[in-house]
């Protein structure tokens, strides 16, 4: 009866027989529950061979979600959303478990499919097996699973995006703590299966200046080092794109060859450490080689040909103070005879003292490279002929052109 009226209300015979019916079938549930399992592992294969979704959980969420979907049709046109409970906490579940959405997804097509059977079977015990009490069964069958999937969709896309979000700052966690020294086994060993490196191993470590923010292009890099077995992970930080490069049996020397041919900006690189947790040694000796390259060059330095421009920068007050005392008279001349100077004393020092060999270098009479020597005395005071000059003077050029000094 209505309250309003006092009139007696009647509903559609149909709507009346599609509520009733899911009344029945969730008395079934636990073996509807078994079935719609079973028929899962069957004809979705992915739930066993990923085996990432006990069998227990697959059970629960196939039980709690059949029976919201029968209690949605049960509850007719307006259920309310707490009826989603179930297909929300299964999408969550499913993203944090690595499931497919597409095999989700498809399981529930399955379910849908099965409640639909459930109520025809059950109309048909019922004795109503009208078409148009089947048609109605089967329109509120597949709106409530529709409904129903696009919940465990937005659940599992939602989760998804956290995941993302916490994959990316675990590695980075990761990263940051490699290249700073965390040399605990477990975090090294996480770190290997995370950046899919091995744990030991020969390593070299690249550090290049971040021009163009790019991740594909790290990508090229690292499928060139592919190809000649290297396996390398990149990290692309606000200055610098930092190379973890495990050498396999390939030597430092091929490595450096590519890394010339790819990298078209500012780099250097490390020496070769024994493991991961060693990476933190060459990341500072990718830095420091970087370093030694003058300004304006694009190269990849590497620190096993800029060992001493390395120690200099390692001791700056030391490699100032070679400067000071060979050089610095020299800022006194005219710029074009300084850098004559500096170019003759480069000479000289790579010719090891040899008057021919440097005329050689210089392209000069050996008479020039005399008087040049002996302007070079007259400004400095530096005898140039003493023992050790060439170590010394060879260090104090390299210094020069790390920290030149102002005219």
């Amino acid at each position: 009866m209505s309250r309003a009226t006092g009139q007696k209300v009647v509903l559609p015979v149909a709507t009346l027989t599609v509520e009733s019916l899911a009344e029945s079938v969730l008395l079934h549930l636990p073996a509807l529950t078994d079935a719609l399992v079973e028929t899962i592992h069957q004809q979705n294969p992915a739930y066993l061979e990923m085996g990432s979704v006990p069998r227990q959980d697959l059970w629960r969420s196939c039980h709690d979600n059949v029976a919201r979907v029968v209690q949605m049709i049960a509850a007719g046109d307006n259920p309310g959303v707490h009826y989603f409970d179930a297909a929300l906490a299964t999408g969550r579940r499913r993203a944090e478990q690595r499931m497919p959405l597409d095999d989700v997804l498809k399981s529930f097509r399955l379910g849908g499919r099965l409640v639909w059977e459930a109520l025809i079977d059950e109309a048909r015990a019922q004795g109503m097996a009208e078409s148009e009490v089947l048609l109605d069964v089967a329109g509120k069958v597949w709106e409530v699973v529709d409904r129903t999937s696009s919940q465990v969709a937005a659940a599992y896309h939602a989760a998804e995006r956290y995941l993302v979000r916490a994959d990316e700052q675990r590695r980075s966690t990761l990263w940051e703590g490699l290249l700073e020294g965390r040399a605990n086994r477990a975090f090294v060993q996480e770190a290997a299966a995370v950046l899919d490196l091995p744990v030991d191993g020969p390593y070299l470590v690249v550090a290049i200046d971040n021009l163009i923010d790019d991740d594909c292009t790290t990508t090229s890099f690292g499928r060139r080092l592919a190809g000649i077995r290297v396996a390398s992970a990149w990290q692309v930080r606000p200055q610098t794109v930092v190379g973890l490069l495990a050498l396999g049996t390939e030597s430092a020397g091929k490595v450096l060859g590519i890394l010339r041919e790819v990298v078209d900006a500012p780099a250097g690189l490390s020496g070769i450490v024994s493991g991961l947790a060693e990476v933190d040694v060459a990341y500072r000796q990718a830095m420091m080689a970087r370093r030694t390259l003058p300004a304006g060059q694009i190269d990849v330095a590497a620190l096993v040909e800029r060992l001493p421009e390395a120690l200099l920068l390692s001791a700056p007050e030391l490699a100032q103070q070679l400067v000071q005392t060979w050089l610095v008279p020299l800022m006194t001349v005219p710029a074009a005879e300084r850098e004559l100077l500096l170019r003759t004393l480069d000479n000289w020092v790579t010719a090891a003292g040899s008057v021919r060999r440097t005329a050689e270098l210089a392209h000069c009479h050996r008479n020039t490279v005399i008087n040049r020597l002996h302007r070079i005395h007259q400004i400095t005071g530096r005898n140039l002929t003493d023992d050790g000059f060439q170590l010394e003077l060879g260090l104090a050029l390299r210094a020069f052109r790390l920290f030149p000094p102002s005219p």
